[in-house]
């Protein structure tokens, strides 16, 4: 086993340190706490900022990181697993006017980050992506690899023995079993969906993923979209924009990217396929795969 799988855990924590919003003294916490002034940052949360600018422009800004206080109007204020599955406060929609990603000024030759007052960052899971990206980029030297975080699947290349890597697509109406298993040779793949992270809120049933344009979690008639793209940042915001715009706008949207593929599913069970998912599935004919 090469030494640097070891360092690993080092690499992961030193990205919580810099990108969880959960700790109260990393980077993007102090930054939250920073308005109408230029906050020097690393290396590696410029980078992630960077990424987070472009999956705004692919999205047409359906995945930005200015979210942060309509999640938590909805209630995600804590780490998951401590968040109560009822909740009976007051909630109000976040409303976002404008665009609040183009009121932040920022400067690449100094590095610096201006959030104007009211505007906070939450990276979730473009974060994600990039690390897992990250992490391959590091060990592909070494071979070819897989690397899951937390969901996010980031792909160097075949196995060893040239073989695509398995990636199951976990059943949600039954716990252990897969509804599907995609073949991938070198990708990225991500979920975005509502049957994990919910709960309930005055009676109203909540989640994680927050619609820009209502400042609240998304109304849509899917329950979860896998995604399979070129990197694990691009699936993961391909995911996500899919899960936003409900199934039938969301493949449209899906179509219109070649790079693409993706499996949806819907809230009744139903699935919905791409046209390119076909490339990644073994044993499945175009006939009973299309809707």
């Amino acid at each position: 086993m090469p030494p640097i799988l070891n360092e690993i855990p080092a690499w992961f924590e030193e990205w919580e340190e810099s990108l969880s919003r959960f700790r109260l003294n990393s980077e993007l916490s102090r930054l939250n706490r920073t308005f109408d002034q230029p906050v020097e940052v690393s290396e590696a949360f410029w980078d992630v900022f960077q990424t987070a600018l472009w999956a705004d422009e692919l999205t047409e800004g359906l995945v930005t990181p200015t979210v942060l206080d309509a999640v938590i109007g909805a209630g995600y204020d804590r780490p998951f697993a401590n968040l109560p599955a009822y909740q009976t406060d007051s909630m109000m929609p976040t409303l976002i006017e404008n665009h609040p990603l183009s009121m932040i000024v920022t400067d690449e030759s100094a590095r610096t980050i201006n959030l104007p007052f009211g505007v906070r960052l939450d990276f979730g899971g473009i974060a994600k992506g990039w690390a897992a990206h990250q992490t391959v980029e590091r060990l592909q030297e070494y071979g070819s690899c897989l690397m899951n975080c937390g969901g996010d699947i980031a792909i160097s290349g075949p196995r060893a023995d040239g073989r695509p890597w398995p990636i199951g697509v976990s059943n949600p109406f039954e716990t252990g079993t897969n509804l599907e298993v995609m073949y991938v040779k070198r990708s990225g793949a991500a979920s975005s969906g509502k049957d994990r992270r919910h709960w309930n809120r005055n009676g109203k049933f909540q989640h994680h993923i927050i619609n820009p344009l209502t400042g609240m979690p998304a109304e849509t008639n899917l329950l979860r979209v896998t995604v399979v793209a070129p990197t694990a940042m691009e699936a993961e915001a391909a995911a996500k924009t899919a899960f936003i715009l409900g199934w039938e706008k969301g493949l449209e949207w899906i179509e219109s990217q070649p790079a693409f593929a993706s499996l949806m599913i819907l809230d009744d069970g139903g699935i919905i396929y791409s046209q390119k998912m076909q490339e990644y599935l073994q044993g499945v004919s175009n006939e009973s795969k299309s809707k």
